[in-house]
């Protein structure tokens, strides 16, 4: 697949939404780890631009985001990069090449993204010698997310179907 300029300029948009909607939450005292304001460009460009524009974003937006706001914080950057990654990517696996419901591909996203983090914290601790189980860590994987991941499955599904009808005029 050749990257045609609409989905270049598509991408780099999502990437800067990835790297600004986190600076307009905490401005407003909405804490990241909460409300998850980078997840939510990434799910909307892998539904939206496909799971390789996804995954992009997945892949850059934790560390440019580090590099220019110091936002997320450094120890975070590879467990973000791992589920941001995986969340761009599945979102637009799912819905493009399986067809799945907007719904049910956004779910098993948040899944497949969230045991990514975990397994990336439980690794981190194994390395770190921390003393947690692996219950803690997917513990911290969700609950912590729980406002955020309300969120997505609100926002998320009535955004893409309303792009998606004004593509197909």
């Amino acid at each position: 697949m050749n990257p045609t300029p609409k989905l270049i300029v598509r991408t780099a948009l999502f990437l800067a939404l990835a790297v600004v909607f986190p600076i307009v939450f905490h401005q407003f005292g909405m804490g990241g780890r909460i409300f998850l304001p980078m997840h939510i460009p990434v799910l909307l460009a892998g539904f939206i631009s496909g799971p390789i524009s996804g995954m992009i974003i997945g892949l850059l937006a934790p560390a440019l985001s580090f590099a220019l706001t110091g936002m997320p914080p450094g120890y975070a950057v590879p467990l973000m990069t791992l589920e941001l990654s995986l969340y761009g990517l599945t979102a637009g696996l799912f819905y493009y090449r399986l067809r799945l419901n907007i719904y049910i591909a956004l779910l098993l996203s948040l899944v497949v993204g969230r045991i990514g983090f975990a397994v990336g914290l439980l690794v981190l601790g194994m390395f770190l010698e921390l003393p947690y189980g692996v219950k803690t860590y997917f513990s911290v994987a969700v609950v912590t997310g729980l406002p955020g991941i309300a969120a997505q499955l609100a926002f998320i599904p009535p955004i893409v179907a309303a792009i998606m009808r004004r593509e197909r005029k």
